[in-house]
């Protein structure tokens, strides 16, 4: 018996124009932008169909930006009878995720990451520090890497995924 699951993307899968060809074709897709406009109360589906870039790379806007693009994909596949038997999410993905499995309302979620983003985005003020995804590196060199990059800073791995 096969199982569908749906698994939701975290954040750094912004980009301007997100979601902008799903709401002009899907009413489902744009009825979770116009809800996430009023929720927050500002045009979050104007900055994710235009930008600029340098607002919706901004923690606090890209948080809920990829929520609602990731809801109004959820939205139109279950207008079509796409169910998942599992949700799971990686990072901020588990929000779309507790939506979609309907533990969470969507404007309590977009509040939610609205202030975990900004909340982040004060602990390290933009252009402070950097990160990166390595793939296909052994740990122990990833960790050799970062003592070598440190010079006297912190500098080590966060987040460690596996194949």
């Amino acid at each position: 018996m096969s199982q569908i699951v749906f698994l939701f993307p975290g954040q750094a899968s912004q980009y301007p124009g997100m979601g902008r060809e799903l709401a002009e074709r899907y009413p489902q897709a744009r009825a979770v932008f116009e809800e996430a406009d009023r929720a927050l109360g500002f045009s979050l589906s104007e900055l994710c169909f235009q930008g600029p870039e340098e607002e919706l790379v901004l923690t606090e806007n890209t948080q809920p930006a990829i929520l609602t693009c990731s809801i109004a994909a959820f939205r139109v596949l279950e207008r079509h009878g796409v169910l998942p038997d599992y949700a799971a999410g990686h990072s901020l993905g588990e929000y779309s995720a507790l939506v979609a499995a309907g533990a969470l309302s969507f404007a309590d979620a977009l509040r939610t990451v609205r202030r975990r983003g900004r909340y982040m985005q004060e602990a390290v003020p933009v252009g402070t520090g950097a990160m990166a995804a390595i793939t296909r590196m052994p740990l122990a060199a990833v960790e050799e890497v970062c003592r070598e990059a440190a010079q006297g800073e912190v500098v080590a791995p966060a987040n460690i995924n596996s194949p």
